[in-house]
């Protein structure tokens, strides 16, 4: 919507509390802008900001995973062999995997 199409004013009154409670929301919210901060408030009733640090992790972990495997598939095509060392650093990374997909769901199960 521009802004030019809105011609009504709103507004209210708000202690120096609220208002100090406002502005740390704004911040948290990653919003500088009050009205759109407000105006996003009262048309949707929430306001998500998403860290994606967890998701960063597992994407780490999963190149991290993928670059082993290749390894051990190329050694495998080169020697013949697989090591056990290899096949439990594989487990281990598989297991790192799946711990941070169960802690991210977790995370946007409480959302």
């Amino acid at each position: 919507m521009e802004t030019s199409n809105r011609t009504i004013h709103v507004a209210f009154r708000a202690s120096e509390e609220e208002n100090a409670l406002i502005e740390k929301k704004m911040l948290e919210a990653g919003i500088n802008n009050k009205g759109a901060y407000l105006r996003k408030m009262v048309l949707d009733g929430y306001v998500v900001r998403v860290d994606f640090s967890d998701v960063r992790k597992l994407i780490w972990l999963l190149g991290n995973s993928t670059n082993n495997l290749n390894q051990v598939a190329k050694r495998a095509n080169q020697t013949g062999n697989i090591y056990k060392t290899d096949i439990h650093k594989l487990q281990e990374d598989y297991e790192k995997l799946w711990e941070a997909a169960e802690s991210i769901m977790k995370k946007l199960a409480k959302i």
